[in-house]
């Protein structure tokens, strides 16, 4: 199943007997963040979803066609749910976590010692 968001529904004068007064979908795959995930896809609706909504979506065939209730329709996804709310868990605490990134060593600088040859030039004024 997919979180999906629905973007549009689509006319189809000429279709399979069994999609018949059935709304068809265009529904845009989410991740868990809310941002698209891959190509939007078509699926029959089952729950009279409307534009805008948050959905779940079967993509497995049989699901589908239950879903709807047509056994043996052609159908591929099907929306399934209309989602209210979705709460993740926070993350596992890491017992063993990662150690800071080590930051480039800076170069030390010697510092400059007189050039001796310059003390010998200058004896030499």
């Amino acid at each position: 199943m997919l979180i999906a968001r629905v973007i549009g529904d689509l006319t189809a004068t000429q279709k399979h007997p069994t999609h018949e007064g059935r709304k068809i979908l265009l529904v845009q795959p989410l991740n868990l963040d809310g941002t698209d995930r891959g190509a939007p896809m078509v699926a029959l609706d089952s729950v009279d979803a409307g534009i805008h909504d948050r959905v779940l979506v079967t993509t497995d065939g049989y699901a589908a066609f239950t879903a709807v209730g047509h056994k043996l329709a052609p159908i591929d996804a099907a929306v399934i749910g209309i989602i209210d709310h979705v709460e993740l868990a926070a993350p596992p605490s890491n017992p063993h976590p990662a150690p800071p990134a080590a930051s480039p060593a800076k170069k030390q600088h010697k510092k400059r010692q007189p050039d001796q040859r310059q003390g010998n030039l200058e004896s030499r004024k």
